[in-house]
């Protein structure tokens, strides 16, 4: 028996790409001793990282193969730090194995369930998003890395140095970006452990809790990042940012800080559209002429739909219109102008 077990798990590492299998079986053996690895498949592969579903004894489990090229965002010692720490408060699943410099760790597997399927529906939802923010950020607070306005500017400098767009198309983008930003309170001393990034994508429902995976962007950030997202894929409607925010806070928002999250729900739209139009990038790429989109509504349609591949470098570049031209639709209205106001006289 032990002899096939053997095989199956040779078998198994041979769809792992070459020079990572030693990290891998070395990791297996660190979290699991000699409990034989009786399957492995591919869940998703990305420029960051490879995500495997496998199963030990029978049991499943993530394995996840990150890039080994760092900088100063993409560092697996930070992430896997924040990952323990979002674990120990329980927001995160049990991490059992985590090597920075090989660039692998090892978690427990969530069956996930649509978010539709929140027994609260959508307002139950919201008010589960507050929580899991507040407990998040009750953490000690992650290390830190440059601030998300300067991460932005640079994000937002490379896109307009990249070609994808005509030249001046971007105009407006840059200039609502400098306004937001010198309206916007950056205060150093008040940043809170982030996720950075919890999309729909990055919240896993086990039919009784919410979970966030995915912590590579985590680092130390202003209160609003994660609570923004949310609102942004989540609770849309000013009911729903209502229930988010008061879960949150553990009281009703004031005008001021309902006014920093129209900025700063702009700040992340913006991030998104950089982040999402270069990684679609391809060397053959046609610069775009304008920036007609889908609505938000209807893109996510189209992805629940399948009519879009979530990830997929077309879907990415969509995506990146997407919100480059909802950025610019919010700029334009009163909502934004007096949010611009009430900051700064706040």
């Amino acid at each position: 028996m032990a002899s096939w077990y053997t095989c199956m798990r040779d078998v198994l590492f041979d769809s792992l790409p070459a020079d990572r299998r030693e990290a891998a079986r070395s990791a297996l053996t660190a979290a699991f001793g000699p409990a034989p690895l009786t399957a492995l498949q591919q869940v998703t592969s990305g420029a960051s990282a490879l995500i495997y579903r496998i199963e030990v004894a029978d049991r499943p489990y993530l394995l996840r193969l990150d890039s080994l090229q760092r900088d100063d965002i993409r560092d697996p010692e930070r992430a896997y730090l924040c990952m323990r720490t979002a674990e120990e408060a329980g927001i995160a699943p049990a991490l059992h194995h985590a090597d920075a410099t090989a660039g692998v760790a090892i978690m427990d597997f969530v069956p996930g369930r649509s978010l539709s399927e929140h027994p609260g529906g959508p307002r139950g939802l919201a008010r589960d998003l507050g929580d899991l923010a507040a407990r998040l950020q009750a953490t000690s607070a992650f290390p830190p890395v440059a601030d998300y306005l300067s991460v932005l500017k640079g994000l937002l400098g490379r896109l307009l140095g990249s070609g994808l767009f005509a030249s001046g198309l971007l105009d407006r983008h840059q200039a609502g970006f400098e306004r937001i930003r010198q309206a916007y309170p950056w205060d150093s001393s008040a940043l809170v452990s982030s996720h950075n990034d919890p999309h729909p994508g990055n919240i896993m429902f086990d039919g009784r809790r919410l979970w966030l995976i995915d912590w590579e962007d985590a680092y130390r950030n202003d209160p609003l990042v994660d609570v923004a997202i949310f609102t942004l894929y989540l609770a849309p409607s000013p009911e729903l940012e209502g229930l988010l925010l008061q879960s949150w806070l553990g009281r009703p928002p004031d005008r001021v800080l309902r006014a920093r999250l129209v900025l700063m729900r702009q700040l992340v739209r913006l991030f998104y559209a950089c982040a999402s139009s270069l990684h679609a990038a391809t060397p053959e790429v046609v610069p775009e002429t304008d920036l007609a989109a889908l609505t938000p509504a209807e893109f996510r349609a189209a992805v629940d739909q399948g009519r879009l591949v979530a990830g997929a470098p077309e879907t990415q570049r969509i995506g990146g219109k997407v919100a480059l031209a909802t950025f610019l639709a919010v700029l334009a209205t009163p909502t934004f102008e007096e949010a611009l106001v009430v900051v700064q006289q706040g």
